[in-house]
């Protein structure tokens, strides 16, 4: 649209300008004919009619030209109009034409959607009935087994009952033929071996039957395993329970016809003494259980270095006075090392002396670090004399809200970078120190890491 129109202003500046040259022409014939009147009026008049005519003429024409452009550019702005509304219709056909294909499309996925979980419900019901099917027999071959092994574990039961009964008329018969035996050699001295031996033997062939019946149990319950219910192992245990209390019953039938009243008493005696040696066997173990929880005392020795130590002390003692140590000993946890505790006002003055008086010498500081005690700050510093060969270290607690204390740069140079590592990361002062700022951290840095409390001021760090 914008060229067409650019193109009509075009045309319509040729127009004008094509009719302002027709009447400057005109003008100019005029004005020459004008010029030629008084010398040639008859040629003249006559050329200046022909003049005129032509001039109308062109001027006549130059009209026409003009309309004639006008309303070609008219036409072609109506055309161009007419082009672009038809261009919308047929763009917004194919729009709506679009919007129904992707309508039906839609619910031809979604009818699609509908058919296939339709379907794969039913594939679901499919399988859970053949599922359950599955459950089902094998439920019923299950049972099926287990009512076969119980009528095996019952014949067996039953077949172990006979040979519990034949073992003990067995051993009846051995036992009333030793009775016979005996009576007919008339050896009433030795009758209480014979009764010893027979209930030993009585012993020997009950035990052998509870090992056959646990053997079959065993066997029973194998073949049961897996298939069995709570109700079947509860069966099981008591049909064994039975079979026991009836054993038992019947070997304490078989004591009791054997033994006679020598054989109670001896039974009741071994019974006392059992208990006896069960009672001093507990009462032994917890004897020694409250020996082991207690632990033996060990003696502590003295430290090699306690003479270093209480050298030191005096020496200190002597010559600055009695109360400027806090407290001493040995660090057992780092080489037995002499420690001492010092005040915050007799720090500076005490790590002086230890250097610069001529018993102690200690001309090398090796470390000095910070440590944050949430309800206090420390300073820990280690010394060394080369001329004794000896160790002490120093160590002050100050206030953690306001940590300050004397620095030992100018005692000792090594001191420079650690007091300013502990100033980085702990934030303690450390007065008279010729270049207090930071390290390791930038200047801008917020917050001393090192400290229990310290939370990032930016939390992706």
């Amino acid at each position: 649209m914008s060229e067409d129109k650019e193109l009509a202003k075009k045309k319509a500046a040729a127009a004008a300008k094509a009719k302002a040259a027709a009447l400057a022409k005109q003008k100019a014939l005029e004005k020459q004919a004008q010029e030629s009147e008084g010398t040639e009026e008859s040629d003249d008049k006559e050329l200046a009619k022909k003049k005129a005519a032509a001039a109308a003429k062109a001027k006549a024409a130059a009209l026409a030209k003009q309309k004639a452009l006008e309303k070609q550019a008219q036409e072609s702005e109506g055309t161009e109009e007419s082009d672009d509304k038809e261009l919308a219709k047929k763009k917004a056909a194919a729009a709506a034409k679009a919007k129904a294909a992707a309508l039906a499309k839609q619910k031809a996925l979604e009818k699609q959607a509908q058919e296939s979980e339709g379907t794969e419900e039913s594939d679901d019901k499919e399988l859970a009935k053949k599922k359950a099917a599955a459950a089902a027999k094998a439920k019923a071959a299950a049972l099926a087994k287990q009512k076969a092994t119980e009528s095996d574990s019952t014949e067996q039961s039953l077949d172990d009952k006979e040979l519990a009964k034949k073992k003990a008329a067995a051993a009846a018969k051995a036992k009333a033929a030793a009775l016979a035996k005996q009576k007919a050699s008339g050896q009433s001295e030795e009758a209480p071996d014979d009764d010893a031996k027979a209930k030993a033997a009585a012993a020997a062939k009950a035990k052998a039957a509870a090992k056959a019946k646990a053997a079959a149990a065993a066997k029973a319950k194998a073949m049961r395993d897996g298939t069995s219910s709570d109700d079947d192992a509860k069966a099981k245990a008591i049909a064994a329970a039975k079979a026991k209390a009836a054993a038992a019953a019947k070997a304490k039938a078989g004591r009791a016809g054997s033994a006679g009243d020598d054989d109670l008493a001896k039974e009741k005696a071994k019974a006392i003494a059992a208990a006896k040696a069960k009672a001093a066997a507990a009462a032994k173990a917890r004897a020694a259980g409250a020996g082991a929880s207690e632990e033996p005392i060990e003696e502590t020795k003295p430290s090699p270095n306690q003479k270093y130590l209480d050298k030191y002390v005096k020496v200190i003692n002597e010559h600055l006075g009695e109360n400027v140590i806090e407290d001493s000993y040995i660090n057992t946890l780092s080489k037995d090392v002499p420690t001492l505790v010092l005040k915050p006002e007799t720090y500076f003055k005490v790590a002086q002396f230890l250097k610069y008086n001529e018993q102690l010498g200690f001309d090398y500081l090796s470390e000095l670090h910070g440590s944050d005690f949430k309800k206090h700050m420390e300073v820990y510093v280690h010394l060394f004399s080369f001329k004794n060969k000896q160790s002490v270290a120093i160590k002050v607690k100050i206030d953690r809200d306001q940590p300050e204390i004397a620095s030992l740069q100018p005692l000792w140079e090594g001191a420079n970078w650690p007091e300013r590592e502990a100033y980085d990361l702990l934030g303690i002062t450390f007065t008279g120190h010729p270049n207090l700022k930071r390290i390791l951290l930038p200047d801008d840095w917020v917050g001393y890491p090192l400290r229990k409390d310290y939370e990032p001021f930016d939390v992706e760090v």
